[in-house]
């Protein structure tokens, strides 16, 4: 009898003290963090206003680590395989050794784009510019481009302009030398220039780079 009473003296205890522990024990499980940390990679597409005017560009395209970011920025640079135009994959590292078996020819088109605070568009350049410091002759390529020499002594000295009616073409390429030449071409859309470059070379088929440069534009802005 005297065991009876002690136990039943203590049940209550004992059920207050479970109890207790029971809802320490909930209150920890409903606490405790259950995120977990992960690498998240870059999201395959960045919202980018140059100028105030909205671009999506490919992540993996940006050439410059600083500027992988959303949101404004004064200029973003990127490159794209050529002729695919997808963003390039990541370059491999490459020892002392493997330099000359590295080189390959240029298969990228380069792209930048700028806010041009209302300086003078690519067009007007064109059409008021640049025939202050071209040669009197031009020379009508058999591939339907008309080429004309800036002259020696001007800022564009050492680079011809090559032009296209069908389609529309405008491009200012250095010429070849220790180095092959380069050439430069332009599109304006909202507050932002849109600048190309591309080797020379593809110049014999200029149509296939103005329509590439055209793609680009519209991939980049397509839906704004």
């Amino acid at each position: 009898m005297r065991v009876w009473r002690q136990t039943s003296h203590l049940l209550p205890f004992i059920t207050g003290v479970g109890l207790g522990l029971a809802a320490i024990a909930l209150v920890a499980y409903l606490l405790w963090p259950t995120w977990r940390t992960e690498s998240v990679g870059d999201p395959g597409q960045l919202p980018v206003s140059v100028g105030g005017t909205l671009f999506n560009v490919p992540t993996e395209a940006v050439r410059m680590k600083i500027q992988r970011h959303s949101g404004p920025q004064e200029r973003i640079d990127l490159a794209f395989n050529y002729p695919s135009l997808t963003p390039p994959a990541a370059p491999k590292h490459i020892t002392a050794d493997m330099v000359e078996q590295a080189i390959q020819p240029v298969d990228r088109i380069f792209m930048s784009i700028t806010a041009h605070h209302d300086a003078l568009s690519p067009d007007t350049r064109v059409r008021t510019i640049y025939p202050r410091y071209l040669a009197d002759s031009a020379t009508q390529l058999e591939n339907g481009l008309t080429l004309r020499a800036f002259r020696d002594g001007t800022p564009y000295a050492g680079e011809d302009l090559f032009s296209g009616a069908s389609p529309l073409f405008n491009a200012r390429c250095m010429r070849d030398a220790a180095t092959p030449g380069m050439c430069l071409g332009e599109r304006r859309i909202g507050g932002a220039d849109l600048t190309f470059r591309f080797p020379r070379s593809w110049l014999a088929q200029w149509r296939d780079v103005a329509d590439a440069m055209d793609r680009l534009s519209a991939q980049l802005h397509g839906g704004h």
